[in-house]
């Protein structure tokens, strides 16, 4: 049951990518390639996620807590490929 929830946890931002992607135009006119969506798709989802939201809600203007949230998001995507496990005996 521990690794379902891990596995949803892990798909769920690429779940939401693929819909928003699908269903609206919000990473249209944001990023010069499609290179650059592809590799956040595929190593830093999250942060994907928020980069965009400040490209389509602020207009792109970075202010000080908007660095702090891509951070978080950062450590986010970082954190289950930290490999850090608690040796048994």
């Amino acid at each position: 049951m521990p690794c379902l929830i891990v596995l949803i946890a892990l798909l769920a931002p690429r779940v939401f990518i693929v819909l928003i992607w699908l269903m609206s135009d919000w990473f249209s006119g944001i990023f010069a390639s499609a290179l650059w969506p592809i590799l956040g798709f595929l190593f830093l989802p999250t942060t994907l996620l928020w980069y965009t939201a400040v490209h389509n809600w602020y207009g792109g203007v970075w202010a000080g807590w908007h660095i702090a949230v891509l951070i978080v998001a950062v450590i986010i995507d970082i954190s289950p490929a930290g490999g850090k496990r608690r040796r048994v005996g």
